[in-house]
């Protein structure tokens, strides 16, 4: 932190009611987490090396991942350094579980990133016992360096229709890896172009012609030693993107590719010496994987928009423009109640998807263990609420990322900013782990099968039970948070209703069911959205109700102002929606309103205390506009004579081609 604070932030931060400390403590949960996180920062943070002298966006395509490859071996080497032998497993989970560590040494991602978020756990969800211990072994020690490759350049969310094949051979013990078309070929792996040397393979399975479905294989596809491809094995880089061009995204195909009968992974499947195919009793086992990924990604999602929204928030608070009074002088865009529009929305959507995200671990590890004992009864209310979430979290906080960017005006448009960065990370969630519309149309087929069975007098999920509800033709309409809770089901339900009138109107008119579906998708999409969106505003309330009661009164104010905020937004949002399956009146939007406006009034104070308890260090928000300190104009003037034209007064290319052109010489 530097001695001089911005005058502005020191008086945002004296007016703010409630203890900032108290609030980090909460998110983190509880003062031990937040102290062991900081502990965690300190000591990874202080390691030489981890920072570049020259900003990476000055640095071409190929020095950008070159200098990543440095930077992760020495922050692996911190953070294994940094371990502390005597906390839990639990207890480091806690301490990275906000962390946003890495963004402090990566604007664009590690290039280890998929090791640690694909492979090891693909390992742990697919591999038999005796497999699990010979290759995490190798894995947690960085021995070898994994990837997850499963996304094809003709196929992505459609896992059946991959084309990759590996066709057993009785007679060697092995299998044939294969890439029959180049629509085949794996793209899109982080790691896989030049960092790592294995990577899981999901890939056709045929057993004397005949198709076993899709499998995990462990394939080595670089040498130990030389790291040089091996034989039957093409791969590079797929290219530069918006985002993530550190992680070193790559493609992969093989030509009759053999590996051995044990680098199947056999937790959920095997094949035995003769051929023989034992299938798992649920295939849905085998994208374990992917689940995990999914409830790790609302997670990343509300980090992310935190940083976004504090670098967003000090801005405002710095920034002085145009007059609200005249001769009044220019007031800090904070405070035009536009701006608190676009920007408190993030607070309170990230608070939102912190807790929803919690909700959603503490069911992924009870649905894992129930699968261990051989339960499988909850898993697919957990597939689908997961990929509604995926997809509602990503698509919001893209939108909401760039709203911070848009208001920061022209300084949110420059990469120091690091906006445009926490954009392009962002959006691409909307497409990775599952295409976004594809997923909410797998929510819609749990939906439509839940209203089947609502009606035919079955039991439901808990997330689905109010299906079962009895409705009248439309809600009577409160303006309290648990009747906007009400009012998003009962249009949940209207549209799952709807959809299936429609499907059922398009099979009566010749169409097949599929084709049905497809004709009413834009209905189901709908349908997984409202559904979506009422289960984040009650998990919202619900867990604010559950964990906030030790809370100091001035917090539990500001976290209820907050609550009230996330469900009067998105209530005014859909007021449309409201207005086909409730009695919502026009007294009731225009009270709304004055609700949502007094809200804004009464988290003003509050803002930069509410950002700065997410507490993110200056080295993580990584930006000239979201400092502690508030020294905008200072780190713009800083970081713009960073940039190598700034190095000599007088560029080459003058000499070379704008004095001959100005003299008329070209």
């Amino acid at each position: 932190m530097s001695a001089k604070v911005n005058d502005d932030l020191l008086t945002e931060r004296r007016k703010c009611e409630f203890n900032v400390e108290e609030l980090t403590n909460y998110l983190d949960g509880g003062a031990q987490a937040t102290q062991n996180r900081r502990k965690l920062e300190d000591k990874v943070l202080s390691t030489k090396g981890l920072f570049d002298e020259v900003p990476e966006e000055y640095l071409s395509h190929k020095e950008k991942y070159e200098n990543a490859v440095r930077k992760a071996v020495v922050y692996y080497k911190a953070m294994k350094e940094a371990e502390d032998p005597n906390q839990t497993e639990q207890e480091r989970a806690n301490a990275t579980y906000r962390s946003l560590l890495h963004a402090a040494v990566f604007k664009d991602n590690s290039p280890f990133s998929l090791h640690l978020a694909m492979f090891i756990p693909a390992i742990l969800g697919q591999a038999d016992e005796e497999q699990k211990k010979y290759w995490m072994k190798r894995a947690s020690k960085m021995e070898i360096i994994g990837t997850y490759a499963q996304t094809e350049l003709g196929h992505g969310t459609f896992i059946r229709g991959l084309e990759t094949t590996a066709t057993y051979d009785p007679k060697t013990e092995e299998f044939v890896l294969h890439s029959p078309t180049l629509t085949a070929y794996k793209w899109w792996p982080g790691s896989l172009a030049h960092t790592a040397n294995y990577c899981v393979v999901m890939a056709h399975l045929y057993i004397n012609g005949k198709s076993c479905g899709i499998q995990p294989f462990i394939v080595q596809f670089r040498d130990e030693e030389t790291h040089q491809p091996l034989p039957g094995i093409k791969l590079g880089e797929i290219g530069a993107k918006l985002g993530f061009n550190t992680v070193n995204n790559g493609f992969l195909g093989f030509d009759q590719h053999r590996i051995p009968r044990n680098r199947m992974l056999m937790k959920n499947a095997q094949v035995l010496k003769d051929g023989t195919f034992k299938r798992s009793p649920n295939s849905k086992l085998t994208y374990g994987t992917m689940v995990y990924v999914r409830v790790v990604i609302v997670n990343g999602m509300a980090n992310q928009l935190a940083r976004a929204v504090t670098i967003a928030v000090r801005y405002s608070a710095v920034r002085r423009q145009s007059e609200l009074k005249p001769d009044a002088g220019e007031p800090q865009i904070l405070d035009y109640v536009t701006q608190q529009h676009k920007l408190f929305i993030g607070i309170a959507s990230s608070h939102a998807f912190t807790l929803t995200a919690k909700w959603l671990t503490r069911m992924y590890q009870k649905v894992t263990a129930d699968l261990e004992k051989g339960n499988l009864d909850e898993l697919p209310e957990l597939h689908a609420i997961a990929c509604c979430l995926k997809a509602v979290t990503t698509t919001d906080t893209s939108v909401l990322v760039e709203r911070s960017r848009t208001s920061c005006g022209g300084h949110g448009y420059m990469l120091s900013s690091n906006l445009p960065q926490i954009y392009g990370l962002v959006t691409a969630a909307c497409t990775y782990e599952g295409e976004n519309t594809v997923l909410m149309l797998q929510t819609a087929r749990s939906l439509v099968k839940a209203l089947e069975q609502a009606q035919s007098g079955k039991r439901l999920s808990p997330t689905m039970s109010y299906l079962s509800e009895k409705v009248s033709s439309r809600l009577k309409w409160d303006n309290s948070i648990d009747g906007i809770v009400k009012g998003f089901r009962r249009v949940a339900y209207g549209k799952v209703e709807s959809a299936m009138r429609s499907m059922r109107k398009y099979v009566r008119s010749g169409l097949g069911p599929e084709d049905a579906w497809n004709m009413s998708s834009v209905q189901l999409v709908a349908a997984s959205e409202a559904h979506c969106r009422a289960f984040i505003l009650s998990t919202y309330k619900s867990e604010v109700d559950r964990t906030s009661g030790s809370l100091s009164e001035p917090l539990k104010t500001v976290l209820y102002y907050l609550v009230e905020l996330y469900a009067t937004y998105w209530a005014l949002e859909r007021v449309g929606d409201l207005l086909l399956y409730t009695s919502i009146s026009e007294a009731d939007i225009r009270q709304l309103q004055d609700t949502y406006e007094d809200l804004l009034g009464k988290i003003r104070p509050n803002a930069v205390g509410l950002v700065d308890a997410f507490d993110f260090r200056d080295q993580i928000l990584n930006s000239t506009l979201g400092a502690y300190d508030g020294r905008v104009y200072e780190r713009l003037m800083e970081e713009a004579l960073k940039s190598p034209l700034n190095a000599e007064p007088v560029n080459q290319s003058f000499h070379k081609y704008l004095k001959p052109f100005m003299q008329g010489k070209l």
